[in-house]
């Protein structure tokens, strides 16, 4: 990845479009809100492709993220705790629990932040 210097920020070319990361939000998206993202849409992934090989029948799944951050420490992120809200048909709660455990030691997003930032999880079935 190679990021190039704008006014406000920087920019890089991906394969999907253009990405600008700034301080400002009105310049581009803030690093602490990508590194959130990261973890969280990483989560909810893992966590949906487990689900649909234990053929749980899974319509949709939303991620919320709280994050804490320590405006003492350069306003650095130290915790960040998902909430998945899971809507599908005949879901048991004993397999989803697990299935989030599993989400846990298979998100490499997750993985790469241990020791840094605290990340921890809830759900609920609707």
């Amino acid at each position: 990845m190679e990021f190039k210097m704008k006014e406000v920020g920087f920019k890089t070319q991906l394969e999907y479009g253009e990405l600008h990361v700034a301080g400002d939000e009105t310049y581009g998206f803030r690093p602490y809100q990508l590194l959130v993202s990261a973890v969280a849409v990483c989560s909810g992934g893992v966590l949906r492709k487990i689900l649909e090989k234990k053929r749980l029948e899974i319509e949709d799944i939303t991620v919320k993220a709280d994050v804490t951050r320590n405006e003492k420490e350069a306003n650095r992120i130290e915790k960040i705790h998902l909430h998945f809200i899971i809507k599908g048909k005949n879901l048991d709660r004993e397999k989803v629990a697990k299935s989030l455990e599993v989400t846990r030691k298979n998100c490499s997003m997750v993985r790469s932040v241990e020791g840094s930032i605290e990340v921890t999880e809830s759900f609920e079935l609707i």
